[in-house]
């Protein structure tokens, strides 16, 4: 079986071959049944509590084997968090900034190149990114092989989905898939459609066109773009989450504090264990039970290796 590092590159290769393909005149494709497997027998998900971030997020990777199993020297990588929502930290409804900068502080100390922050933001991006602190949070790094980017509309690419359930063609952000590295930092939170949002709806952020139109079956929606965008290390933020009013929010005595982080290169399994935060089991949730269906990872519990 291909690791999480070989299917990226696999994927990448094939939008380069899909893409010379268009170059004559046809669609460019990702053949879906053609990948290899995303799913580990036993993946590894570490799960570690605390009310220091920075420390926090430095535990619970190196739990998995540190940064350095995921980030090679000379990498280009993309860290995704939520920054849909013009709401502050105490809200719960973007990623917490800290998070993120103690990731990307990670990524440099393993030698990332470059480490490019974006998303595709559902109010003003410029709001935000500010409102979120997550500008102020990567601008005190101060490191020119980071930048804190708005989503540039002219870099999405229209690929034909071989394979897929719901969709046969979407519009995705090629600097997410062209990328060497990408680090999936959804926050957990209620959904008022997908009952959770977590790694697979975060997900959302690297896509184009009209993504209302996924709400419609989002399960398989989500799934067949999450086969497509593979995350090599999805880390979801539980510092604080929002238990109702979601993806939003806006009340503070909607929000609770678990103190805690998860994080694996299983989308899925890091997904269902979070759903045990909200008193779900992971079969509550649509998506993660599509995905697991799929092939995509691991929602069994008794499946995956504790680190």
């Amino acid at each position: 079986m291909m690791t999480c590092m070989d299917r990226r590159a696999f994927i990448r290769q094939s939008l380069r071959t899909a893409l010379a393909v268009a170059a004559t005149g046809g669609l460019p494709a990702i053949d879906l049944l053609a990948l290899p497997a995303h799913a580990a027998a036993q993946p590894p998900l570490a799960v570690r509590k605390g009310a220091d971030i920075p420390i926090l997020v430095r535990e619970t990777i190196g739990a998995l084997g540190g940064m350095n199993r995921f980030v090679h020297q000379g990498d280009i990588v993309v860290i995704k968090p939520n920054i849909g929502w013009d709401r502050t930290v105490e809200m719960a409804a973007n990623t917490h900034p800290d998070v993120v900068a103690s990731l990307v502080n990670l990524c440099l100390e393993a030698g990332a190149r470059q480490v490019r922050i974006f998303d595709r933001s559902c109010n003003d991006e410029r709001r935000c990114y500010t409102r979120s602190g997550i500008r102020a949070a990567v601008e005190k790094i101060a490191s020119e092989r980071v930048s804190l980017e708005y989503v540039d509309p002219r870099a999405y690419q229209e690929l034909a989905i071989h394979g897929g359930r719901t969709f046969d063609r979407w519009e995705f952000y090629r600097p997410a898939i062209e990328a060497d590295r990408l680090i999936n930092v959804p926050i957990a939170k209620h959904h008022s459609i997908s009952g959770l949002t977590l790694g697979m709806k975060n997900l959302m952020g690297v896509l184009g066109g009209n993504r209302g139109r996924l709400h419609a079956n989002i399960a398989e929606s989500l799934t067949d773009m999450a086969s497509v965008i593979h995350a090599d290390l999805t880390v979801v933020d539980a510092t604080r989450i929002l238990v109702a009013n979601g993806p939003q929010g806006g009340r503070i005595e909607d929000v609770r504090n678990p103190q805690t982080l998860i994080a694996s290169p299983d989308i899925v399994a890091a997904d269902a264990y979070a759903a045990t935060l909200f008193n779900f089991a992971p079969e509550d949730i649509p998506t993660i039970v599509a995905a697991a269906r799929r092939g995509l990872g691991v929602m069994d519990l008794k499946r995956m290796q504790m680190v």
